[in-house]
């Protein structure tokens, strides 16, 4: 039985020179407070983030240090660290089950599967029990909002804290304030949960209830997003049997400033080749090897440019739908099984990165350069696209390109468009297409311009293929039907 005692959260501070800060959440004596909170202050002009300062929580009954933020200690690296291309893991990435490392347990930058430490020259935090971590940000300002993020999991029900702003942190002194957690969580078998940005529901961030809830439940979990603002690192993996279900999908607005510069992958360790290999950290929103999750009504968002998802689902059985998913390079890639109805991508180039098999009906899809760099294997479908619309942002460009890929090409690549509508294609259609394409599967069925008009495909690449209804007739209708390109279980 957990005590029903209160969490008490108290930050120091005296009369700010400058003008004071105002809490905004938690508010100042607030009460039955989420754990995974953020701490959030206004001031009444912008702050600015000095470069050193200490932010220190303590578990006020004993006295013992819980957490400390250090702005000496920069979020990330800025620029793409230029070295040789490691290698790629020769055995499959292993995911265990069992108790999840949290930043309370183990060490952020301890490394697995051979990796390079993190080492300590950045922030690192734990999130989805990845534990050689993510680097982020312990302050984000927005105007005159300053939000700060305590390391994941460390805050806890039912606890007494303290908190201590030194005065370098915002360049003046913080007056206190305090608040209470709650005693407990929601029922350890509940089938329904709830996340709001203002704190009040089950969890305050959509990270917090997807490292509460079961990783593989009997009966389906959902995860309800009210309408909000979520300024986070998502991560999660080797889950299962999970809905998150935004409220709206244009007002649930999951993101963060993240690329492979800021989280690249280990200096001795390439990622995202094929199944298996190491994990990616530099997605905003990222599902590793999981089954039958279901991403509902959300937008999801990475605000750097460089190769950097909005999200990157990687498993079997996976379902995304109605949600918008904007990136840069690779802005979202699909990996393993998975449904996408209704969904609205934008990128800036390859926008759509994956091995597949993966099935688009009714999308929106807008690229600055190459719509696409598909690269299934020979077991299992690549991209199919079913009554979609492809729009260039600017100029002209093309669907997909197939370049060799550090010295290696993917000869069975595959993407299938059937009814769909194209908006600033280049003549050619389909852009460079380098080794043996016999095998390739770049093809069009009744590809039409913006005004309903047929589009004319007579310069395509010589390596693609116009399918007709008199010769491709079985070939449109398989095509056009999930279960046949996803696997048996589109049919329950």
């Amino acid at each position: 039985m957990i005590p029903r005692l209160l969490c008490t959260l108290v930050l120091i501070a005296a009369a700010a020179p400058a003008g004071a800060a105002t809490v905004l959440l938690p508010a100042n004596g607030a009460r039955q407070v989420n754990p995974d909170t953020h701490l959030t202050l206004r001031f009444d002009q912008p702050p600015v983030l000095g470069r050193s300062g200490l932010i220190r929580i303590y578990d006020a009954a004993n006295g013992r240090l819980v957490d400390t933020l250090d702005l000496s200690i920069p979020a990330g690296p800025t620029e793409r660290t230029k070295l040789p291309a490691p290698p790629y893991l020769s055995t499959p990435y292993a995911y265990a089950d069992g108790p999840r490392a949290t930043n309370a347990n183990t060490k952020a930058g301890t490394p697995s599967a051979g990796a390079e430490p993190g080492g300590d020259k950045y922030q690192l935090t734990i999130i989805g029990g990845f534990t050689d971590g993510f680097h982020f940000h312990p302050v984000i300002v927005h105007d005159k909002t300053a939000t700060i993020y305590p390391h994941n999991n460390l805050l806890e029900y039912g606890k007494r804290y303290r908190v201590q702003i030194d005065d370098a942190v915002f360049g003046r002194a913080i007056k206190p304030w305090q608040f209470s957690t709650r005693p407990h969580g929601p029922a350890a078998a509940a089938e329904r949960v709830v996340v709001s940005a203002d704190g009040k529901a089950d969890f305050s961030t959509v990270q917090g209830a997807l490292d509460y809830v079961p990783d593989h439940p009997a009966k389906r979990v959902t995860i309800f997003v009210r309408n909000g603002d979520y300024e986070e690192i998502v991560y999660f993996r080797n889950k299962s049997n999970i809905t998150v279900q935004g409220e709206t999908r244009d007002k649930v607005r999951i993101h963060y400033a993240n690329n492979e510069a800021f989280n690249p992958h280990p200096a001795n360790i390439s990622t995202n080749e094929q199944p298996g290999t190491f994990p990616s950290r530099r997605a905003a929103f990222a599902a590793d090897n999981v089954k039958g999750i279901h991403l509902r009504d959300l937008t999801l968002e990475t605000t750097l440019q460089g190769q950097a998802e909005g999200l990157l689902i990687t498993g079997s059985e996976n379902i995304v739908a109605n949600t918008t998913v904007i990136g840069s390079g690779d802005a979202l890639q699909v990996n393993g099984s998975t449904y996408l109805p209704d969904v609205k991508v934008v990128g800036h180039g390859d926008t759509i990165l994956g091995r597949g098999p993966a099935f688009f009906e009714r999308c929106d899809i807008q690229s600055r350069n190459a719509f696409m760099w598909i690269r299934n294997p020979a077991t299992n479908h690549g991209n199919v696209f079913i009554d979609c619309r492809f729009t260039a942002i600017e100029g002209q460009t093309e669907l997909a390109r197939l370049p060799a890929n550090k010295g290696k090409n993917y000869p069975y690549a595959e993407a299938v468009l059937i009814n769909a509508t194209l908006s600033g294609i280049s003549p050619v259609g389909w852009g460079q297409i380098d080794g043996d394409a016999s095998n390739v599967h770049f093809w069009e069925f009744n590809s039409r311009n913006a005004d309903g008009t047929q589009a004319d495909t007579s310069q395509r690449n010589p390596a693609a293929r116009q399918l007709t209804t008199e010769k491709d007739a079985e070939t449109i209708r398989n095509y056009s039907n999930p279960a046949w390109v996803l696997g048996d279980w589109m049919k329950q």
